[in-house]
């Protein structure tokens, strides 16, 4: 009988290049062997052959269009083990290290695969709780019929979501905030909802959420994150 081959997974996620590569994308977005040198430091050459691995693991998968070739993570799952592991790997630090991205932006709104992040997604989740739209039960997080009665209100098409392998939401342990924020297909709409209405917009060279200050009062109020309105300074977006 064989067993699941954890070292191997371990392995091909433990060379500092591919991990460089895997967390560049988390973002979600399908990236060339080119920008993922760039993201890893490394020739395009060495790129290639680290993202063959990945691809051949199951980790990665290759999407080729005309003549050029993408890399995409192969789903939710691997996204969320690698928070996981950005979330571990700060626990075994030394006591004295700082969570999460350096970058402010990136604390404060990212993209973790396709969901949001950050100290706006934690908001959002809390808001979402307190609101009763969702319980959160720990290791579990389901949704309530107030809530449903409201995504639904909101255009969400949650009898499409129905009989899918991908829960409707989830818990996801933040790296930065150590905190839930909300993942599964709920927690992707919302995202695709307010990039799609120009809330927010993507920045182009990072897995930054970028709110502009009248986008995110818009938002805040549609969520009920009125009260920490203040907690986020947009001045000047």
């Amino acid at each position: 009988m064989l067993e699941p081959n954890i070292a191997g997974v371990a392995s091909l996620i433990g060379d500092p290049a591919r991990a460089h590569m895997l967390i560049a994308l988390m973002g979600g977005k399908a990236l060339t062997a080119t920008e993922l040198a760039l993201e890893a430091g490394i020739t395009p050459q060495t790129a290639s052959s680290h993202l063959g691995k990945l691809v051949d693991s199951g980790l990665v998968m290759a999407r080729k269009q005309g003549r050029h070739k993408y890399f995409q993570l192969q789903g939710a799952e691997v996204a969320e083990l690698l928070e996981m592991m950005l979330n571990l790997s700060t626990q075994m630090a030394p006591l004295k290290i700082t969570t999460g991205p350096g970058d402010p932006n990136l604390r404060r709104a990212r993209v973790c695969y396709d969901h949001l992040a950050g100290e706006v997604g934690v908001a959002l989740y809390d808001a979402l709780v307190a609101g009763k739209y969702l319980v959160d039960n720990g290791s579990e997080t389901l949704l309530t019929a107030t809530g449903r009665t409201f995504f639904l209100s909101q255009g969400m098409p949650l009898d499409e979501f129905n009989g899918g392998r991908r829960p409707l939401c989830k818990s996801c342990l933040d790296w930065s905030e150590r905190r839930n924020h909300l993942a599964g297909r709920i927690g992707q709409w919302i995202l695709e909802d307010t990039l799609a209405r120009r809330w927010a917009s993507r920045d182009p060279v990072s897995r930054a959420i970028l709110f502009s200050t009248g986008g995110f009062a818009k938002f805040a109020g549609k969520y009920g994150l009125a009260g920490c309105y203040a907690a986020f300074d947009f001045r000047g977006r």
